[in-house]
């Protein structure tokens, strides 16, 4: 039986988005009730949101298209001013009607000059009759523009008086949003994660036609178990899926097992999976250079990722920043003054005498540090005199934007901000060269 029912689309359509949304379907019957028939005005601004590859835009899109409901689609990271936002909505609109010559260029320069043009483009493409929908996907970049495009969107239905809804679309929470003078309030859809099962099952659906659909569930359910813990993201989940399933197939191409022979399989794929782990989210290497890695059964030590080639990309007292960090989170306070200062004194040798008994500080991981820490062991290891300038303090929130450096606490800390070191003791070796 249908999951999906409403008396104003048919059944048809209905079933094949049902098909094409799977696991999302009481937040397409959410929307359904919602949006009601055609010609109903709707709530004049939706707000949904959710993390990343939770599916709110793929669902929106298939939704409307399926549907054939009009509608206009725009990017806010593509068109980042109010101009290019207003205009690219516009010239959306006026190419709807497959009998018109599509438009090129649109000039709009006030979201007043947005309304007027708006309801020219809506009478001439005849669309007063039923709902018109604008998407505006990664909304939050609407918080960058003028004070008044974001309250505006929220009531363009009162604006324009014309039967159109606004939808957005976003990664954060609408209390992030509202403006300190308050605006109307859209209503408020959220979509969850993804959980293990509905993964299970979306990736599933991707079988390749030669293999058989539990074979192919068995090994999304391997590739789940390795990697659901450090990645819930639907699309990097489907890209492992597709780059290591050749791998999988290996000892049934060869005749070595067959499709039920789980542990053989499990054995072959095991050690690519854990490679594929040193490399997940970051595309380090193209799909072509990973697959040829595997048929050559390149050792995990070809792919050293970010640690192999990035210190040739950063600046010159940015090497130092890091390397400074490394000491910084690796060395205990107490041996600062006997490792960077010249005339340090004599030092009692029986904090050191039982070196070989204590545990490894690399074992134990990166301790914190405070930024004053950070800049004195800098100027010792520095052959050159360097003035605590403003470069320095950009370059160390640009080692913290590459993750190569993590803030630890908070911004408004009274004694200052505590920073650690993330890199490996690979990477600083290769710096340090």
């Amino acid at each position: 039986m249908p999951n999906l029912e409403h008396p104003a689309y048919p059944a048809a359509a209905l079933l094949r988005l049902e098909s094409l949304v799977p696991c999302r379907e009481s937040q397409v019957s959410m929307l359904l009730s919602i949006f009601g028939e055609r010609q109903q005005f709707t709530f004049p601004s939706i707000f949904i949101y959710g993390h990343t590859s939770s599916g709110k835009t793929y669902v929106m899109q298939t939704l409307l298209n399926t549907l054939q409901l009009p509608h206009v689609f725009v990017n806010c990271v593509e068109h980042f001013t109010s101009r290019l936002l207003l205009e690219e909505i516009l010239i959306q609109l006026q190419n709807c009607s497959s009998e018109t010559a599509p438009v090129s260029r649109v000039l709009c320069d006030t979201f007043n000059d947005f309304v007027r043009l708006f309801k020219q483009a809506v009478n001439s493409q005849d669309l007063q009759d039923q709902t018109l929908y604008i998407v505006l996907d990664r909304a939050e970049q609407l918080r960058e523009m003028e004070a008044n495009i974001l309250p505006a969107f929220l009531r363009l239905q009162e604006l324009t008086d014309r039967n159109v809804t606004v939808v957005l679309l976003s990664e954060i929470v609408w209390e992030l949003f509202r403006p300190s003078t308050g605006c109307f309030e859209p209503l408020t859809l959220y979509f969850p994660d993804y959980s293990i099962g509905h993964l299970q099952k979306i990736l599933s659906n991707n079988h390749p036609p030669e293999y058989s659909a539990d074979f192919y569930a068995a090994y999304i359910n391997i590739l789940l178990g390795v990697f659901y813990m450090v990645c819930r993201d639907l699309k990097e989940l489907q890209h492992l899926a597709a780059l290591n399933f050749s791998k999988y197939c290996e000892p049934v191409v060869r005749g070595e097992a067959n499709e039920r022979d789980t542990r053989k399989l499990w054995k072959n794929i095991e050690p690519h999976l854990k490679k594929a782990m040193q490399t997940v989210y970051l595309r380090e290497i193209s799909s072509s250079q990973w697959e040829r890695l595997q048929h050559d059964d390149g050792d995990p030590g070809q792919l050293k990722g970010l640690s192999a080639h990035a210190h040739v990309e950063l600046p010159y007292y940015s090497k130092f920043l890091l390397i400074a960090a490394y000491l910084a989170s690796y060395n205990p306070v107490r041996t600062d003054k006997r490792f960077f200062l010249k005339h340090h004194g004599k030092i009692k040798k029986t904090n050191f005498m039982k070196k070989h008994e204590k545990t490894s500080n690399h074992l134990l991981g990166p301790k914190p540090f405070p930024l004053d820490r950070l800049l004195a062991i800098l100027y010792s290891i520095v052959d050159s005199r360097v003035a605590p300038t403003a470069n320095i303090f950009s370059q160390i929130t640009s080692l913290v934007t590459l993750q190569l450096l993590s803030l630890v606490g908070h911004n408004d800390q009274l004694d200052g901000p505590r920073y650690k070191c993330t890199v490996s003791l690979d990477f600083i070796r290769a710096i340090a060269r």
